[in-house]
């Protein structure tokens, strides 16, 4: 699918529609550090494996791509949910 590098919709901090760019939303890395890391970590060590089964097969073919919005005028970011897509290509 392709989607325009800028688009025109309606901007939450400025109250009113203004030109926003438009990026794919990417997951930052993952803090090792942070509660729910350690717990796993430690649930996994020594013998026993892991607590909750790996997930081998998946029934989807495709993964939500999430939109991210830039307002132009405030710098305002916002996302735009998930689209489900093989391919997005911004333009």
């Amino acid at each position: 699918m392709n989607v325009p590098k800028e688009v025109k919709t309606y901007c939450p901090k400025c109250k009113s529609h203004q030109l926003h760019s438009v990026t794919l939303y990417k997951a930052g890395k993952r803090r090792a550090l942070a509660k729910g890391e350690r717990h796993h970590e430690r649930e996994k060590k020594g013998y026993g494996g892991q607590k909750y089964p790996l997930q081998h097969e998946f029934a989807k073919t495709t993964k939500k791509q999430t939109l991210r919005l830039k307002c132009k005028v405030c710098s305002f970011m916002r996302h735009k949910d998930g689209i489900r897509l093989r391919k997005l290509v911004i333009q």
